[in-house]
């Protein structure tokens, strides 16, 4: 039986028809790479829904290693985001109509979850594609931070989260995760140096 990757996106929020990360994720359901099985998924954009759909993904998959997207429209290119904070301080209200604001993601959690993907490594090989890449160090106050520090704590030897710009289409982000996921499986350990930023 082929180890699972499993790769999650959202679907639309905030008045948009659609969002590319969860376009991205379908596309990428069923993709074979390196002896391993891409299965894709799509989460709600609620707070009181997505890590709990994360969870009964991992259990049904077990994956290997987990990759959730998520849409920065705003940004430019890809952003391997390296760590989540327990906060959650929505700008705006979620799929459900709920706004929480200074609230933890888990009363019970760390601070701060740091990802267990070799990120640098990853922003090189997309960048050594031709794509614009880099490291994060804020993935937001939102759902996508959310999800990203509930999925820090679930059984998943490898995790983490890619947040994608808004100027990439749904095949432009499906291509540059196939590379970012051949370069996970290709390094047990990060690259040295700095890289990153805040924004």
């Amino acid at each position: 039986m082929s180890a699972t990757l499993l790769v999650t996106g959202f679907e639309p929020f905030g008045g948009d028809a659609t969002n590319p990360s969860g376009d991205a994720a379908r596309l990428l359901h069923g993709h074979v790479m390196a002896g391993h099985v891409v299965r894709g998924a799509v989460l709600p954009c609620v707070f009181a829904e997505a890590p709990l759909r994360l969870r009964a993904l991992v259990d049904a998959h077990r994956p290997v290693l987990l990759l959730c997207l998520g849409l920065a429209a705003s940004r430019r290119g890809f952003h391997l985001e390296r760590v989540a904070i327990n906060l959650i301080d929505a700008r705006i209200a979620d799929n459900a109509g709920a706004q929480p604001v200074d609230a933890p993601v888990d009363p019970a959690g760390p601070p701060a979850a740091f990802t267990t993907l070799p990120v640098k490594a990853m922003a090189a090989a997309l960048r050594a594609e031709g794509f614009d890449a880099d490291v994060s160090y804020s993935a937001g106050t939102y759902v996508c931070n959310q999800v990203f520090h509930a999925a820090m704590a679930l059984p998943v030897p490898r995790a983490g989260f890619l947040h994608v710009g808004g100027d990439l289409d749904a095949h432009t982000i499906a291509a540059g995760v196939r590379v970012a996921l051949a370069a996970a499986l290709a390094h047990d350990t990060d690259l040295g140096g700095t890289a990153g930023r805040i924004d």
